[in-house]
């Protein structure tokens, strides 16, 4: 397994659209295992592979405090249940050091492929719904500084651009 580089706001890779997974095969299975273990080191509870580079339907989540409940989801689509919506503060990997209120539909229905390749379907509310929703996000080009007023995400833009300024130069 091997620690990933987390791509950063504003980098353009980060709207790529992500391509579907044709075959759940052992370089899928592979890259799933790079990105929990990506994730976990980061630390963070969710992670798209758009985020790492790689421009397929991907995504892992774990939304226990232990790490003990890793979910895979290869080429996920989500469909709200409920017309509620949660307001919740959200941070990402690839936005690091900011959390913003972002508003949300607090249960969705997800369908997808395991990390065996076969599909499944789950309900998610709370947290996990939040968590989804922000990932797939990632899938579709979207981070959720795209949800905040141009003010704000600007701010965050120009704040990590310097600080990507002095990392490379030290």
């Amino acid at each position: 397994m091997a620690i990933l580089n987390i791509l950063e706001f504003p980098d353009p890779r980060l709207r790529t659209i992500a391509k579907p997974v044709v075959a759940v095969d052992d370089r899928i299975r592979q890259l799933v295992d790079d990105m929990f273990e990506t994730m976990y080191a980061a630390p963070g509870i969710g992670l798209a592979a758009t985020q790492v580079n790689v421009h397929e339907r991907v995504v892992v989540i774990d939304v226990s405090e232990d790490n003990s409940e890793p979910l895979v989801f290869i080429n996920p689509e989500f469909e709200p249940l409920t017309e509620d919506l949660e307001e919740m503060q959200e941070g990402c990997l690839s936005v690091p050091g900011f959390y913003e209120t972002v508003t949300r539909p607090e249960r969705v229905r997800v369908k997808a492929l395991g990390r065996d390749g076969q599909p499944f379907e789950m309900i998610c509310e709370g947290l996990l719904a939040v968590c989804i929703q922000h990932e797939c996000d990632h899938l579709n080009g979207k981070l959720f500084v795209d949800y905040i007023s141009n003010l704000k995400r600007d701010r965050i833009r120009k704040k990590l651009e310097k600080l990507h300024k002095q990392q490379a130069s030290a």
